[in-house]
């Protein structure tokens, strides 16, 4: 086992629910210093655990273990930390109940001070549910988050990005005819077609074009799409990727007792240092929505990746993305923080 796990014990969420033994799953990189400032959260994304997290850090990169501390808090429901798969009745698989972003950031924050005493976070970053992880850390806690820096991630799922997670979620119930007493048949099997309906939004018309998936190694358009879609579903835990959709779904950072729905102050309430970071041809999390929200923001700018890689853009997978971005960071990292 490469990460550790903090126990939550026993957590009221945000629908009134009392998870017990709830846990998260992390890994650290790096050391905390005397001073515990060099402390940076890397949330991860819907699907992920925290080896897809990785490529963003590195010696001499921005996220560099040599300087800073890098804790990476897994997603509830990804399979690592409390999920569908990994709890014990009444609360397993269908069962599992529902975990808001709020909640996450909630425990992660309970993480970053009961377990390090870290009151000072220089950096949250994160690829898209990792870059609204990273909005609500700003909108949560103004006065312990330094900087922030979402890509190919938004505040809220806009009412297009609800309807495509929307799709994913119906392509997978029409598996058992949308019928809520059958959810604990579904198998991982019935994710092919989830990841059939993802491929059309995760890449841009001119990645399918170019066929840029060539340069993956796939020969034809069927092989990527049964070798990459398919099959990344097809390795995951339905309920796990049910639980996921529903926690992107009612991911507004103004949706708790602080904002009480208001998007706005939720957004102008953030006091961080931003550099936001949407793919240019992201088809879900657009950059449209994001000019909306930085334009809210007292501290943010605003840096698209030129890319036809479209959500995928913040992925890792393709080099000239992963430069800009660390670029971006490094840029970032080097202002002097007012919170």
């Amino acid at each position: 086992m490469d990460y550790e796990i903090f126990d939550l014990g026993n957590v009221a969420l945000q629908s009134g629910v009392t998870l017990p033994g709830a846990f998260l799953a992390y890994k650290t990189y790096g050391k905390l210093n005397e001073q515990k400032d060099n402390v940076i959260v890397y949330p991860t994304a819907f699907g992920d655990q925290h080896i897809q997290n990785e490529w963003l850090i590195g010696s001499g990169m921005a996220l560099d273990p040599e300087k800073y501390f890098i804790i990476v808090p897994n997603l509830m429901g990804n399979g690592l930390s409390s999920s569908p798969s990994n709890t014990p009745p009444p609360f397993d698989r269908a069962h599992f109940p529902q975990v808001t972003i709020y909640d996450n950031v909630k425990f992660q924050h309970r993480l970053v001070t009961e377990k390090f005493g870290i009151q000072k976070i220089a950096l949250v970053v994160g690829w898209s549910m990792g870059g609204i992880q990273a909005f609500q850390w700003g909108a949560s806690y103004p006065e312990m988050v330094e900087r922030i820096a979402p890509f190919s991630g938004i505040a809220k799922p806009w009412p297009h990005t609800f309807v495509v997670l929307d799709s994913l979620k119906a392509s997978l119930l029409s598996a058992v005819d949308f019928n809520p007493s059958r959810l604990n048949e579904l198998t991982s099997e019935n994710l092919r077609a989830v990841g059939r309906v993802y491929a059309g939004w995760g890449l841009s018309q001119a990645f399918y074009r170019e066929g840029r998936y060539r340069s993956l190694g796939f020969d034809t358009l069927e092989e990527f799409v049964t070798g990459v879609w398919e099959d990344s579903f097809m390795k995951m835990d339905p309920h796990n990727v049910l639980a996921m959709l529903w926690t992107g779904q009612h991911a507004d950072i103004s949706a708790n007792s602080s904002y009480h729905g208001d998007f706005h102050k939720a957004l102008k309430s953030i006091k961080a240092l931003a550099c936001i970071m949407p793919g240019s041809t992201d088809l879900f999390c657009t950059a449209d929505d994001n000019k909306y929200e930085a334009n809210l923001m007292p501290n943010a700018v605003l840096k698209p990746i030129q890319s036809i890689w479209g959500h995928f853009a913040g992925s890792g997978i393709n080099r000239a993305d992963n430069q800009f971005i660390d670029d971006n960071l490094k840029h970032l990292l080097a202002l002097s923080p007012n919170v």
